[in-house]
């Protein structure tokens, strides 16, 4: 597992604990690790837009909605979408960026036991 993707994890593991310090401290090591070239800045604006989303409450947001309502089917069709749209040739380098740091996420996000998957 590379360090980008041990990071993710523990990304998601905070966010789904509602520990949004720690998640952002975990958003800042990722953004660091992505870099600062296109792919880098796609990535990080991805990371940046779940934190705030989380931070704002934003109701309208896909990631306020998939933890709100536990929503695994949603988060799995959106992981066969986002991993389709990451790989297409003719998407710049920003796109493949966010798209990735999306994907990431809902693999970390859905890898996450939860209550209802322990009953």
């Amino acid at each position: 597992m590379s360090a980008r993707d041990m990071r993710v994890e523990m990304f998601a593991r905070a966010i789904m604990r509602g520990d949004l310090a720690k998640a952002k401290g975990h958003a800042e090591k990722l953004i660091k690790i992505a870099g600062d070239d296109e792919w880098g800045r796609g990535y990080s604006r991805a990371i940046e837009g779940i934190v705030n989303a989380i931070n704002d409450n934003d109701t309208d947001s896909l990631i306020v909605q998939l933890l709100n309502r536990n929503d695994r089917e949603r988060a799995k069709e959106l992981l066969d979408l986002y991993s389709e749209l990451a790989a297409q040739e003719f998407r710049d380098e920003y796109e493949k960026g966010y798209y990735t740091a999306w994907v990431e996420f809902l693999r970390a996000y859905l890898s996450q036991k939860t209550l209802s998957d322990v009953q």
